[in-house]
């Protein structure tokens, strides 16, 4: 299948460093100034629909539904730049340098959501996930498409949807590829000091989580990877685990966060929400509709009272991050065996558990 030309993309806004960064290495900060040695190689995808459970053999077996929060859960962002990060270790944290790397992620999110993600187009239009306007895409070749000239507007009419739409169906195609697609491999390897910094720093918060999602996703079967249009994806409704996002955050910027903090491999674009607009409760509700199937656990995991109170009204078990160190569930330290234990206090311990 020949491979398709890139759409005309969006002018990329170039954003200044803030100044010296104490005890952040100067590349890391300056990484972002420039943007003419990113690269961009795309494939065809089409994210709009569902699998569907029956004929393959998994709808009598139970299935758990992992309900995440993304910061100070998942990632460490916003407790980094505001310094409460540092100031729970009183003392033998260096809060400064917490607070310049919150600076320098902050700074690179913005500029992959404004340079690959139509951020500077698409911001007033914060929609609760990808999907949500796939009835407005009719499908259209979009290997020639100009993005700057197709009288893309603030007016949310029918016309705007369609071409939000489109913008939403670049970005999936994105997300599956992942950053390597999308960045040179000098500005890869940038990404990856950071991560690796800021994995230190917070004493491996960041590897410790992304540690936990691969063994919710370990049981996922070999069949669950699927191809559509040439590009691999991975078919979450599939597999006895499953990790869902809900973000009070943005849309777009939260699923630049999965890219830059490697939490891509284990949630796919279609299971990103965000509750800006909606709530949780709401985006509870649409996971509660479309992983309907009666054997379906649910277990919300999150630092925030919002998604424990509405954890609570779905009677779904709730497990609480704390990131001071003497937190009783934080990263690294919490584990399958406790997150399965509050499941059970809910749902019971299944015949398949027991044999284990």
């Amino acid at each position: 299948m020949a491979q398709a030309s890139e759409p005309n993309l969006p002018e990329v806004k170039s954003i200044k460093n803030d100044g010296d960064e104490m005890g952040i290495p100067e590349h890391l900060a300056d990484a972002h100034d420039s943007t003419e040695n990113y690269s961009l190689a795309c494939h065809s995808l089409s994210t709009n629909g569902f699998s569907k459970m029956e004929g393959n053999g998994m709808v009598d077996q139970k299935r758990t539904i992992y309900v995440w929060d993304m910061d100070e859960t998942l990632i460490l962002l916003k407790s980094l730049l505001n310094g409460t990060y540092g100031e729970a270790f009183n003392g033998s944290k260096d809060i400064q340098k917490g607070m310049e790397l919150g600076k320098c992620w902050e700074k690179h999110i913005l500029h992959v959501c404004d340079s690959f993600f139509f951020y500077e187009q698409v911001e007033d239009f914060n929609e609760p996930f990808l999907d949500s306007l796939s009835e407005y895409d009719d499908g259209r070749d979009l290997s020639d498409y100009d993005f700057n000239k197709d009288g893309f507007s603030h007016c949310y009419d029918d016309a705007n949807k369609r071409k939000l739409a489109y913008r939403y169906r670049i970005i999936a195609k994105r997300y599956a590829q992942g950053l390597h697609e999308v960045l040179d491999q000098e500005t890869i390897k940038l990404w990856d000091d950071l991560y690796d910094l800021t994995d230190s720093y917070t004493d491996g918060w960041l590897s410790s989580a992304r540690s936990i999602l691969s063994q919710c996703r370990e049981n996922v079967p070999a069949k669950a990877h699927l191809s559509r249009d040439g590009v691999d994806i991975i078919d979450e409704v599939e597999g006895r685990c499953v990790n869902v996002l809900v973000t009070s955050g943005a849309l777009i910027p939260s699923l630049v966060k999965c890219l830059l903090f490697r939490l891509n491999d284990f949630i796919p674009a279609r299971n990103v929400y965000s509750s800006w607009d909606v709530g949780k409760p709401q985006c509870f509700s649409w996971i509660k509709a479309r992983f309907s199937n009666p054997n379906d656990r649910f277990c919300v995991i999150g630092n925030g009272i919002e998604e424990c109170q509405a954890a609570e009204t779905m009677n779904w078990p709730f497990v609480e991050i704390d990131m001071r160190p003497t937190g009783d569930h934080r990263f690294p330290g919490l584990s399958m065996r406790t997150v399965k234990l509050y499941i059970e206090v809910v749902y019971g311990i299944s015949d398949a558990e027991n044999d284990e």
